[in-house]
């Protein structure tokens, strides 16, 4: 049997068992569905590990059990042979190890399902990082996300119902990730995109690329000494390190407009100093200026109770899409920022109410953008941290302290860029003569005469509705055509006849017209309402 053929029977063997368990446990016992998921994940390997991680953070579309188990997703995998990374590195980088450091370890100090790391120093003995990933890892990630686009298919054609979750699209979207992720060059131009953000704000550092010594398969990178920050939950380190980490966010966020996009405690370290270190730069955000306004907009209504304002931050963003009812969605706003008071500081959550905020209306078509996505991940993840360094930490009071700052680096950033003023308005007035012609051509009818074409958007649905109006009503005269015609023909007893003396035709009419009446009956039924 072939590679691909062994590998298919083993994700449909594991998925199958999956299956049966969820049918076997999911009325009984759902508690332990959530693991099982986890360790068929996990048993799978690289790609279905690192899918499942990406997973845990589609908050639209797991309940809560489930996406806590993902976030517990390793892939405990040994190292590979330091000759195989020796191999990597010279083919990747070009050169001879011994040419690119005075030293190099062998041995790697740790080691993951997509690369592990190496010891190294450079010829004038700076210590850094060499970063390899594991031979082999792309093409069975490839192949893994064929094959699993492959299941998604047939699932789909049995079960018509999993076509509303979109899986295609969700495989698509993660495996996007995947790909980016163990692609060392595109981590490389995240930390160099990164660094200015990260380093605007005093106490923040993070290690740099040592150019030019970056490529897809290998990636050298500054030595980075410190200890995991949860070291610090609940210590006297911790209120300092999570007042840093708000002001760095916020810098981030609101300043910069780059952010890095997975702050979970293994991924920040405390320095000696004092500093916080961020490491991981596989997955990093952008917001646009607009966006960085709506989301301030956003964040300082729900500090004020402001539901008006949170609505329209809300649409600003995108999180939310017009033609809306817009009393109806001040009201729920209202509701939501009401319940947010009422809470104990503890229980305090910005995150989770701009993810309510967002959800509004959506039920179980709700998706957010990939930009949103990465941005809401953010949210939880260093609100979660931020919580743990100091479980009495008064977010809102906090941000209300740096309102005034906050302001002042979104109106900056927002304007950053632009050209004058009076350049824009002057350049907005030598083109109004070009479009009043366009205007006028487009208005003018074949024939001469004039016209004016007018083009709707979001009526679709509407369209969709009165089309299917249009054809029962239709239907319906047709077979009440047939019922009449039938009770006609009995009364002048015309044609052939059974039964003794039924008229053929009649019965005809009559069973043409049942048979349409009970289409009529099955197609109301079906969409749920009259």
């Amino acid at each position: 049997m072939t590679r691909t053929g062994s590998r298919s029977l083993q994700i449909i063997g594991a998925t199958t068992a999956f299956a049966w368990s969820w049918l076997l446990h999911h009325r009984k016992s759902p508690q332990q569905l959530p693991d099982r998921l986890r360790a068929t994940l996990e048993g799978l390997g690289t790609t279905f590990v690192k899918l499942g991680q990406g997973l845990s953070l589609r908050r639209d579309v797991l309940p809560a059990g489930y996406r806590d188990a993902l976030e517990r997703l390793h892939n405990r995998v040994p190292p590979f042979p330091s000759e195989l990374a020796v191999a990597t590195i010279e083919h990747g980088l070009g050169h001879p190890v011994l040419a690119l450091f005075s030293r190099f370890e062998p041995e790697p100090f740790a080691a993951a399902s997509v690369a592990q790391v190496h010891r190294a120093w450079l010829r004038d003995g700076t210590a850094v990082v060499v970063k390899v990933r594991r031979p082999g890892v792309e093409e069975q990630v490839k192949a893994d996300l064929r094959l699993l686009r492959l299941l998604a298919g047939a699932l789909q054609a049995v079960w018509p119902g999993l076509r509303r979750q979109r899986p295609l699209d969700l495989i698509a979207e993660l495996g996007a990730q995947l790909m980016a992720e163990i692609d060392l060059e595109h981590e490389a131009r995240n930390m160099r995109r990164l660094l200015p953000a990260i380093m605007g704000v005093g106490g923040a550092t993070m290690p740099r690329v040592v150019e030019p010594y970056a490529c897809a398969s290998t990636l050298v990178q500054e030595l980075s000494q410190g200890t995991p920050i949860a070291s610090a939950f609940g210590t006297e380190r911790g209120p300092a390190l999570a007042r840093l980490l708000l002001d760095s966010y916020l810098h981030q966020l609101f300043n910069a407009g780059v952010f890095h996009g997975d702050p979970h405690p293994g991924n920040l370290f405390s320095m000696d100093d004092g500093r916080l270190c961020f490491h991981d730069f596989g997955t990093i955000g952008y917001l646009d200026p607009d966006a960085r306004l709506a989301l301030a907009r956003l964040v300082e209504a729900i500090s004020y109770g402001d539901a008006r304002d949170a609505l329209e931050s809300a649409l600003a963003l995108g999180y939310l899409e017009p033609p809306i009812d817009r009393r109806e969605y001040t009201r729920a706003i209202s509701e939501i920022l009401d319940e947010l008071r009422s809470l104990p500081l503890s229980q305090w959550s910005l995150a989770e109410t701009v993810w309510r905020i967002a959800r509004l209306g959506r039920g179980e078509r709700f998706r957010l953008p990939p930009h949103l996505l990465v941005l809401m991940r953010t949210l939880f993840l260093a609100e979660n941290t931020i919580r743990a360094l100091d479980p009495g930490f008064d977010l809102l009071a906090e941000i209300g302290q740096r309102r005034d700052a906050l302001s002042s680096a979104v109106a900056q950033s927002a304007g950053a860029g632009r050209r004058p003023l009076t350049w824009r308005i002057a350049r907005a007035a030598s083109s109004l003569p070009a479009l009043a012609e366009e205007l006028l051509r487009q208005a003018q009818q074949e024939d001469g005469r004039p016209g004016l074409s007018m083009h709707h958007r979001g009526l679709e649905e509407l369209e969709l509705h009165l089309g299917r109006t249009g054809n029962r009503l239709s239907l319906a005269l047709v077979t009440l055509g047939l019922y009449i015609a039938g009770s006609i023909l009995m009364l002048h007893s015309a044609g052939p006849r059974v039964w003794g003396d039924v008229p053929v035709l009649a019965l005809v009419a009559y069973a043409m017209a049942l048979l349409l009446s009970l289409r009529l009956i099955f197609a109301v039924a079906r969409s749920g309402h009259l």
